[in-house]
Formats: structure tokens, C-alpha cells, sequence
């Protein structure tokens, strides 16, 4: 069938009303498209926190001597092995806390572990390191490191060496790993092994391990060890031992 056409007012009055029509659609969506929320962004699942190395080990670490006790003394500079040893033992904080270590420093500044009512048969020295056998005790810890300088007659003697308690198969392991950290870090001219030892410190029965950072006797490595940036090698170089023992131990 044909369609037939209307008139002319009839066409221009269906043109209108198409406008109009089409018009209001246009504006309905425009209006939907400025209010309408925006799409969702899709949500990355987070990441697991990282584990670090340590996170778990309540290490003790042990500045040797301290107050009454100065331990040696370095033959050029004159400074106590107390103070060298306490500087040492806060890089070593800082490295093992780097690390997600909880550490237990013996003493902070330049004190001794003793009392003024200890009994009558008991030496200073006895009772301070007594003293820092029960803090570690107290602490909880699963290793204590003790950190002290070497000193000897002969000048030409230097290298850091470690000693663990004879008879701890869980030392002798750290002292291993610490040794090969120390010579693998500093590179000293003299390469040592690790010796079991005879020092009180060590008597825990958890990994236990005393440091002797290097010969204050010896002119260059005194230097090295009045150093700040060989202090913190240093610290470095033994928190990467117990890194390793870490990971043995696993």
C-alpha cells in the first residue's frame, strides 16, 4: 500500500514534534552522564607485608667492660676498650633492627653492671657479668653477642676472631658464619678462624658468640677501629653473620 502524503502543515508539524523528541533525549542523557556516579576503580589486592631476615630473634647484644672497667687500652689514641666497644655495639643494634631483630643492649652509655650491695666475697667484676648473663636471661634471648677489642704485645697482630663456649654446637655454628661474615665485609690483612673460649658471657645455653672486633694494639687497625665508618662495617659485617646463622638455623 502507498502512504500517501499529508499536507504541507501536517509534515511540519511531525518535523517539530521529532525536534522535540530528539531533544529531550539528548538532554536526559547528558544530565545521566553529569550526575552519574563514576565507574568503579578496581581495588589491587595488598601486598603481604614483607618478613625481614630477623623479625622474631631477641638478640642481646653486649658492649664489654664499661664504668670502673675499661678493658684495654689502645696504644696510640689511649682510648679505653670500654669506649670503642660501645660504639661498635650501637652499630650493631642499629644493623640487627634494620634487619627486624628485638635487641637488648647490656648497657647504653659508660656504666658497669654492679651494685653497691653486693656481698663481701663477690667481686665488681664478678657481679657485672653476672649481671649481664641475667639480663639476658631476663630478655628472653634466643642468641647474645659480646663485643670487644683485641690487645696484644707483639703490633703486629690484627684480624677480628670470634670465640664461641666449647661444647655448644649451636655457637661453634654462629661463630662459623660470623667469621666468614667479618672477613668477607672488612677483608683483613690477617684471616682467623673461629675458637671455642673460655669466657663467662657465653655460658647460656643459646647461641652465644664474643667478637673481637680487631687488635687495638696494632697502629692501622686502631685507626680502622676509631673509625666511624669502619665502626659501622663492622656493625654491618656481624648483623649479616647472624643473618646467616639465621638462615641455617631455619
Amino acid at each position: 500500500m502507498q502512504c500517501l502524503p499529508g499536507n504541507k502543515g501536517e509534515r511540519k508539524l511531525t518535523m517539530a514534534v521529532l525536534l522535540i523528541v530528539m531533544l529531550g533525549i539528548f538532554t536526559a542523557v547528558a544530565a545521566f552522564q553529569k550526575y552519574a556516579p563514576p565507574a568503579p576503580t578496581p581495588v589491587e589486592a595488598e601486598s603481604p607485608a614483607a618478613v625481614l631476615p630477623l623479625t622474631g630473634w631477641r638478640i642481646v647484644v653486649d658492649a664489654g667492660h664499661g664504668g670502673y672497667d675499661g678493658g684495654a687500652r689502645a696504644r696510640d689514641s689511649g682510648l679505653w676498650e670500654k669506649e670503642i666497644n660501645l660504639a661498635v655495639a650501637k652499630q650493631v643494634e642499629k644493623a640487627l633492627t634494620q634487619r627486624g631483630a628485638a635487641v637488648f643492649m647490656t648497657r647504653t652509655g659508660d656504666e658497669d653492671l654492679c651494685s653497691d650491695s653486693r656481698p663481701a666475697h663477690k667481686t665488681m667484676k664478678r657481679e657485672d657479668m653476672e649481671n649481664r648473663v641475667a639480663l639476658a636471661v631476663e630478655a628472653k634471648a634466643d642468641m647474645v653477642l659480646s663485643i670487644h677489642m683485641n690487645e696484644y704485645r707483639d703490633r703486629t697482630q690484627s684480624g677480628p676472631q670470634v670465640f664461641y663456649r666449647q661444647g655448644c654446637d649451636s655457637g661453634r655454628l654462629l661463630a662459623g658464619a660470623m667469621q666468614e661474615a667479618l672477613i668477607a665485609r672488612l677483608q683483613p690483612k690477617k684471616e682467623r678462624a673461629a675458637l671455642a673460649g673460655d669466657y663467662f658471657i657465653l655460658q647460656l645455653d643459646v647461641p652465644s658468640v664474643l667478637i673481637e672486633c680487631g687488635f687495638i694494639s696494632n697502629a692501622a687497625e686502631e685507626k680502622l677501629l676509631l673509625s666511624k665508618n669502619y665502626q659501622q662495617r663492622l656493625g654491618e659485617a656481624i648483623a649479616e653473620g647472624v643473618e646467616s646463622y639465621a638462615a641455617l638455623a631455619q
